[in-house]
């Protein structure tokens, strides 16, 4: 279900991107980012507003549905991706900001799909029974730094 939806989520930003074409925080401050090999690419790619901070919170709300009771520390972990950008010198606050807006407004959009809605489903069963069996969740601190990596968190 993320993977589907990241392509809803960060595409939400593309016409935005085109049409403003803001400089990164790097290009105007000189400051490194904490992802030079990426700098190059980043320097065509508009900042406002954050593709990845619409992907990142739209992440949290729509995890923050299927684990209500986890509600707080997924929206939470959802910001921090998103606010991690600017943390990078990678955007502004207005384009994080402005990403999670749209990012927000992907995933309500994402509700009005029939499939969006039944692989919600899905994942809210397959939490529940995680929880009623007791088990902690799963911390794979490596697979984490993986999927942030190829997210471009």
């Amino acid at each position: 279900m993320l993977h589907r939806s990241i392509a809803d989520l960060g595409l939400s930003t593309y016409a935005a991107k085109e049409r403003y074409q803001r400089p990164r925080p790097f290009m105007v401050n000189g400051a490194p980012t904490c992802t030079p090999d990426d700098e190059e690419e980043l320097r065509s790619n508009g900042a406002y507003p954050s593709g990845h901070a619409a992907i990142g919170w739209g992440w949290g709300l729509i995890l923050a549905e299927v684990a209500p009771g986890r509600a707080t520390e997924l929206l939470a972990r959802g910001r921090a991706f998103a606010e991690s950008r600017m943390i990078c010198n990678l955007h502004w606050w207005s384009d994080v900001s402005e990403g999670q807006r749209m990012g927000a407004a992907a995933v309500a959009r994402l509700h009005a799909d029939p499939v969006f809605r039944a692989q919600l489903d899905l994942a809210r069963g397959e939490a529940q029974a995680l929880l009623a069996r007791g088990e902690p969740p799963a911390r794979d601190c490596a697979a984490e730094a993986a999927a942030l990596s190829a997210a471009g968190g």
